[in-house]
């Protein structure tokens, strides 16, 4: 059996970066030489199940070995797409044995060093075999920290002697750009209930996420020749700025929020003369305020055209996912479980909310209900992208314990 440090090292050279500008799905070819890669692998375990769709879906089914009628299918799912806010080709991945505590210089790049002071979580990690990149990418460990826990999840259970319900396990494309779910055939999951590994800290499970909407605003001028525009042009990039230029500085964004408290967020601007578009992401746990945010960048754009006569805009709003808990607190259990498991396998348990979200937003939403677990990724997408070996291996046995967890229970 090979080693999870050594598969994971393998998965995270091969870059499978998403593009956000891509209409396509997935939005990067490449993602599906990781999805082929793993499928032959599935395989090789001996699975009969398996299949990587032309959308880049992997899903394969391990068949229950327990006589227990209605125990219920269980789906465990990461996401094969690395974020594009950091480069993720030619991904040199460092195993650093028995981390000391000291600083941790990238030697690709030794400007980047990696301490406690700005990351605290490695003082807990003091002992343990660490993994990062060499300083001139991002490691990749959101999320293929969560496939090699997968992967590795199969191949034990191959060699234990535990009894288990059926499993599912999905392997999605382009999660770090909002589309993960977007194409895949619900048809062909036959979970109840799932879990995605996509977590941070050891021993993190989080059934709570922001809801997210989507918002662009579209500012139309007035164009003139510039030599012989006075009394008549209305830039549009001026009126785009204006808008942007009137949000609050002291609160309601990323860099002034934390915990429970959402944001309106600026992510793209562009245009011209003539117009101007401006695209927001609004975040927050409790969907209702979403609607609140979204009337009140209308009425900071309300006023920017009303001191310009003559400027016009128009706003579109599109929903992007919702806050799993709105569907988790229906079924309690499935994250209780997961708690019992982490407890089982030696874990202290950590219930945690999650200022974004995960391809189990969206599950949750349709039809399977589906936490995240904890996987030791840090820092993610970054330079200073790190994980615990240890905390992979940890997860691997939370897995272990949570699915004869399950086989005990009925649907």
């Amino acid at each position: 059996m090979e080693h999870i440090a050594s598969r994971f090292m393998r998965y995270v050279q091969m870059d499978t970066t998403a593009d956000p500008n891509s209409t396509s799905f997935p939005s990067s070819e490449k993602q599906k030489n990781l999805g082929k890669l793993l499928t032959e692998e599935l395989r090789a375990f001996g699975l009969q199940h398996v299949e990587m769709d032309e959308h880049g879906y992997v899903i394969a089914t391990i068949p229950g070995n327990t006589s227990s009628a209605g125990v219920p299918t269980i789906l465990l799912c990461s996401h094969i797409d690395t974020a594009p806010d950091c480069s993720g080709t030619d991904v040199k991945p460092i195993l650093h044995r028995a981390y000391t505590g000291a600083p941790i210089v990238l030697p690709d790049d030794p400007t980047q060093v990696i301490t406690t002071d700005r990351h605290p979580y490695l003082k807990e990690k003091i002992g343990d075999d660490l993994i990062t990149a060499s300083g001139l990418t991002l490691l990749g460990a959101d999320d293929k920290a969560g496939i090699a826990i997968i992967m590795d999840f199969v191949q034990q259970l191959t060699k234990e002697t535990i009894l288990y319900g059926d499993i599912q396990v999905l392997f999605t494309p382009d999660e770090e750009v909002g589309r993960g779910v977007d194409y895949l055939d619900m048809k062909k999951i036959k979970a109840s209930y799932g879990y995605t590994l996509d977590g941070g800290p050891l021993g993190d499970i989080e059934d709570e996420t922001f809801s997210a909407d989507g918002m662009k605003f579209v500012f139309s001028g007035i164009s003139a020749h510039p030599g012989y525009a006075k009394g008549k042009m209305i830039n549009a990039i001026k009126l785009a700025s204006a808008f942007v230029s009137r949000l609050p500085k002291e609160e309601w964004s990323p860099e002034t929020t934390s915990g429970r408290e959402g944001f309106v967020h600026p992510v793209s601007i562009h245009g011209g003369l003539e117009e101007a578009t401006v695209q927001f992401i609004l975040r927050d746990h409790d969907t209702i305020k979403m609607d609140s945010y979204a009337d009140r960048l209308t009425m900071i754009a309300d006023e920017v055209i009303a001191e310009n006569k003559g400027a016009a805009y128009r706003a579109e709003r599109s929903e992007q996912y919702r806050n799993m808990k709105e569907k988790l607190s229906d079924v309690p259990f499935v994250a209780d479980y997961a708690v019992q498991a982490m407890e089982k396998a030696g874990v202290q348990p950590r219930r945690a909310i999650i200022r974004g979200g995960t391809d189990g937003s969206r599950l949750s939403f349709m039809g399977v209900p589906c936490p995240n677990l904890f996987t030791g990724e840090m820092a993610i997408h970054s330079k200073h992208e790190f994980v615990s070996v240890q905390d992979m291996e940890k997860s691997v046995k939370t897995l272990i314990e949570l699915v004869q967890i399950w086989e005990k229970h009925e649907a």
